[in-house]
């Protein structure tokens, strides 16, 4: 199939130099891979660039700490979180670093548009200075009484408690997080890039380049006037010193986004290519990856200093959640806050890649990693679904028909089995370029479903002893079908699908090699795809990570964001939460009969002759599927839309018969009282569901 092959250049949030990559890193890096692998088996000119954000006082000071120069450090930890990406199959183009002579050119090429435009302007600020450390104080190197509810131990720019943000000066009882000392208020001058100037510029361009949601929010603060961004930092300070202000360095989130260029710069020059060719053409489509936590750095900081230099603007800007662990925040002490490296040290990174993708979409709802749903998720689909078809029909193939697959032509069942999953192809492109991710894998399951039944109609370990040829085309049908899901999988499971092409004797796939069948050669050696986890490896793993809380300390890492943060959010965003007045107590050992469970939506579609029924199919793993019928028809009028989402339903509920089906359960909806927004799914007589009000 003729396709317009694209030029594109995508970046994913740069990982800060002070810290490991862990699993709520992964999300992120994960979700680009799969978009980037995929945009390459397409065929398109795909180039993926990210480095290290090296920059800052937390950096200097931990290296100080160490007794090694920053330089050191920064090295060191560069290893260290490209073997871990390099280990979870992340293949960036370019994994560079931003202090670099490419961002240092880039930065002060910035900064020179900046001044020539009249948008730096300075600015007398009152700053925590500590005397004993002879250095000001970033917001997140001190801690005090919020000034807002009064919590204590918070730091200088936000309250974990209330959530209002302040400046470090305005804490109460302030102390140095560095030496535990007291500092003092001193005034220092720095310079400010001011927006104002580009307000309407900015106002038309966001909407243009980010989703609804995240416009919607960033929108809000152009009903004033915006404010100038301070970009200097006081001396000590490891980083880029500013040209013509001498002891002044430019802020960390400054060259951290330019680092972008820079990457992409030493990447061009490496492989004989134009910077401008890449950057600089309107033609090439330019995407960022990054979490929810870094909007206002990238959503406006970035494209306002962009705008001034003269360069290209990002297409797209992609925003995803935070993630969670068994619904809470990642925690130390729960063993829930896993290391890249801890987690590769108990499991097998393809588990994670499968995980990740059945679960990401397009939104910006946090993720949740339910370790159970984990276990459950990987064992059945991954290995039982879809690595079963490979396993089943190559051993058999291998051991009692001497390994051979037949020829199709002819054979119209099975012919028509491979063209079901060829054109089930496009709704899998469509999601992975969308990044609907999960329903990319509902759809893979889907087709896997397909040919799981015809192997189990047509029964080849039975067929094998009366009809050796006939079996032979059977496993060779199979086999092919295998071949297409692997190649659907290949953005996900890269290695997993090296190995099947091995299998089949290839070299290499594109998106186009599901067009072809493989007949009538001789079956490579059957490699293990994917082996089953055992919950106990999970527990080990989450042994390995739990640190007792009086010795975590604090995150010894940062997160993009303050730089020193680490992931936030409350929940999934998912459907599953029952609003509801309290009613009569229920005793313990009465809920504890409750089986809830999570599924997967594989279709929602309306009731004929009902005004109020959805009919849902859920995958539920282990389970199988389950036939559910809810009445909340009124409050999902597009019932298409929730194809893919997670429910969490009560599994253990007698099937009850209704007019229109068999309901095999309930599941759990939230809905506003008195509004009819959800409902609790029927397995009741009426067949019209419980409004939860």
């Amino acid at each position: 199939m003729n396709r317009e092959r694209r030029k594109i250049v995508v970046t994913s949030a740069l990982p800060y130099a002070n810290g490991d990559i862990h699993i709520g890193h992964l999300v992120e890096y994960l979700q680009t891979d799969f978009w980037v692998r995929f945009q390459k088996l397409r065929g398109n000119d795909c180039v993926y660039v990210c480095a290290d954000d090296t920059h800052g006082t937390p950096v200097m000071i931990r290296a100080r700490k160490e007794g090694i120069s920053p330089e050191e450090l920064i090295a060191r930890t560069h290893a260290i979180h490209l073997k871990d990406f390099t280990d979870f199959q992340v293949a960036f183009d370019n994994y560079y670093s931003t202090n670099s002579p490419e961002n240092k050119a880039f930065s002060e090429q910035f900064f020179a548009a900046m001044e020539k435009s009249g948008g730096i302007t300075r600015r007398t600020a009152p700053q925590l200075y500590c005397e004993h450390c002879r250095m000001f104080l970033p917001d997140r190197f001190v801690k005090g009484t919020c000034p807002k509810c009064g919590a204590e131990g918070q730091y200088g720019d936000s309250c974990d408690h209330c959530g209002s943000t302040y400046a470090a000066e305005e804490l109460g009882s302030p102390k140095c997080t560095t030496c535990g000392g007291t500092p003092v208020v001193k005034d220092s001058e720095h310079l400010y890039f001011e927006l104002e100037p580009q307000h309407e510029y900015l106002e038309k361009w966001i909407p243009a380049h980010t989703t609804s949601d995240v416009s919607n929010k960033l929108l809000e603060w152009f009903r004033e006037p915006l404010r100038g961004w301070c970009i200097s930092r006081d001396a000590p300070y490891f980083g880029f010193e500013i040209p013509g202000h001498k002891g002044k360095f430019f802020y960390v989130w400054v060259d951290a986004p330019i680092g972008y260029l820079a990457s992409l710069k030493n990447w061009c020059g490496r492989n004989g290519q134009k910077f401008e060719d890449w950057w600089q053409d309107p033609k090439v489509e330019r995407y960022h990856f990054i979490g929810k936590d870094i909007i206002r750095f990238h959503c406006l900081f970035w494209p306002g200093m962009l705008h001034v230099a003269g360069f290209e603007q990002p297409d797209k800007i992609f925003v995803h959640g935070f993630l969670t662990v068994n619904g809470e925040k990642m925690s130390k002490s729960k063993g829930t806050f896993v290391n890249a490296r801890t987690y590769l040290d108990h499991l097998p990174p393809e588990a994670l890649r499968y995980y990740y993708a059945a679960k990401l979409g397009p939104t910006t709802d946090d993720m949740d990693l339910n370790l159970a749903d984990f276990v459950q998720r990987v064992n059945s689909d991954l290995v039982g679904k879809i690595t079963n078809i490979a396993s089943r029909s190559a051993q058999m193939l291998q051991k009692k028909l001497g390994g051979t697959l037949a020829t199709l032509a002819g054979h119209d069942e099975e012919l028509a089995l491979l063209k079901q999953l060829r054109d089930g192809g496009e709704a899998v492109a469509r999601h992975y370029e969308d990044r609907r991710f999960n329903q990319a894998v509902v759809e893979i399951c889907r087709l896997a479903d397909a040919a799981n039944e015809y192997f189990d109609r047509k029964e080849p370990w039975k067929t094998v002893k009366t009809d050796a040829e006939a079996t032979r085309v059977i496993l060779t049908a199979a086999l092919n079908a295998f071949r297409i899901l692997a190649i659907y999988l290949k953005p996900i499971l890269p290695v997993y699908a090296d190995k099947a092409m091995k299998l089949f004797g290839e070299s290499e796939w594109t998106w186009d090699s599901r067009d072809a069948a493989v007949e009538g050669i001789a079956l490579g050696e059957y490699e293990y795809l994917a082996s089953r986890i055992d919950s106990k490896q999970v527990e080990a793993m989450v042994a390995a990570a739990t640190v007792k809380p009086a010795d975590s300390g604090e995150v010894a890492h940062e997160s993009r964001a303050s730089k020193n943060k680490g992931e936030r959010g409350t929940g999934n965003g998912e459907l599953g939460t029952v609003v509801s007045p309290l009613k009569a107590e229920v005793a313990f050992p009465d809920f504890e009969k409750l089986d809830l469970r999570v599924g997967v939506v594989e279709s929602c579609e309306t009731v004929p002759k009902s005004s109020k029924l959805l009919k849902f199919v859920l995958d539920a793993g282990a389970l199988g599927k389950r036939t559910i019928f809810s009445g909340i028809r009124a409050a999902y009028p597009e019932p298409e839309k929730l194809v893919g989402r997670e429910v969490v339903f009560v599994a253990n509920l007698a099937p009850r018969k209704m007019s229109v089906g068999v309901s095999e359960g309930m599941i759990l909806f939230a809905g506003e009282p008195g509004k009819g927004g959800g409902a609790l799914s029927p397995s009741s007589p009426a067949g019209a569901g419980t409004e939860v009000t």
